[in-house]
């Protein structure tokens, strides 16, 4: 069987005899994307498991106003209050890791604090509560960042996870992806890809978590234009630090394009546009003697027909 390099290259020769004698910009802008995503997934300016550009997101850290749009964070720290009280217990140990330049720091000021970095300014098995805060998404590898932070825990820990889920700015990324087709003639990466609830609890599992959970809540904001809502996203400290991202100015038009593509197709019925931000809480405890563990298959003592007082009809073969 051919290999996806092999059938790649042969769409790639097969493009580039057909728009040969072509200018158009289309055809240029699509040979471009398949060679840098494609063709070549291990040459400059990608590397291996490199989803954000670091030095980027710190630079729009440090010119963040998170005061000014803090409606997703208070959201999101109710969220983990509410949780920390259902659970019975006084954490002694609580660390909180995440950009601490946010409202995160100010409001779990009692805790431990430690930077989002790719390696975690940790000990081992020291904390029995850590709190990932609104951090995650932007990791290099999420696994890497949930065994560091269960390696950093007591037994019988409590870890819980806050980072923006998938739906988050669907809207955004489906009018940027429909102006740059129109305008440019081809794609290039804008909004982050984040991760599914479904998969989450995996990552969860993988990292060594016991009894994982994951859950969501769904934040709709209204703005006046996208205009609106990337002031606001600067203000969070979020905007595309990607390392893929394309890094020259937009010509004149594209953005009224976006604009004009999103009020068709995401507005209310006074003009104004929605933009969604899901939140995700992934929770998971480090495994413990003590924790309820799944009995063995068939090791029931009791039939469920006699709990349910009804009558077992076996299967046919």
């Amino acid at each position: 069987m051919a290999s996806l390099a092999n059938i790649c290259c042969r769409a790639l020769t097969g493009f580039r005899s057909k728009h040969r004698s072509s200018s158009n910009s289309t055809g240029r802008a699509f040979e471009q994307l398949f060679v840098t995503l494609i063709a070549n997934p291990y040459s400059k300016p990608m590397q291996v498991n490199q989803h954000t550009d670091r030095k980027a997101l710190m630079q729009k850290r440090k010119r963040a106003s998170i005061g000014k749009a803090d409606f997703v964070s208070l959201a999101a720290l109710d969220e983990v209050q509410y949780r920390l009280d259902l659970v019975n217990r006084t954490f002694k140990k609580p660390l909180l890791a995440g950009w601490q330049g946010g409202l995160w720091a100010e409001q779990l000021a009692s805790f431990d604090q430690t930077e989002d970095a790719e390696t975690l300014d940790v000990s081992s098995k020291t904390h029995d509560l850590i709190v990932h805060g609104m951090s995650l998404h932007w990791s290099n590898d999420i696994v890497g960042q949930l065994i560091q932070c269960r390696n950093a825990m007591l037994p019988d820990g409590l870890f819980i996870g806050v980072m923006f889920g998938g739906e988050s700015l669907q809207e955004l990324r489906k009018v940027l992806a429909e102006a740059e087709l129109q305008f440019y003639g081809g794609l290039s990466p804008r909004v982050a890809m984040m991760a599914e609830v479904r998969d989450a609890g995996q990552l969860l599992q993988r990292a060594g978590f016991a009894l994982p959970v994951v859950d969501k809540i769904e934040l709709k904001a209204s703005y006046e234009n996208i205009f609106h809502l990337i002031r606001d996203l600067r203000h969070m400290g979020e905007t595309s630090a990607l390392h893929l991202r394309k890094r020259s100015f937009e010509r004149k038009g594209f953005f009224e394009l976006a604009n004009e593509l999103y009020k068709q197709h995401f507005s209310q019925d006074d003009g104004r546009i929605i933009a969604t931000f899901e939140v995700m809480f992934l929770t998971g405890w480090t495994p413990h003697e003590s924790q309820q563990k799944p009995l063995r298959p068939g090791s029931a003592k009791a039939r469920l027909a006699e709990a349910l007082s009804t009558i077992e009809v076996p299967l046919k073969d």
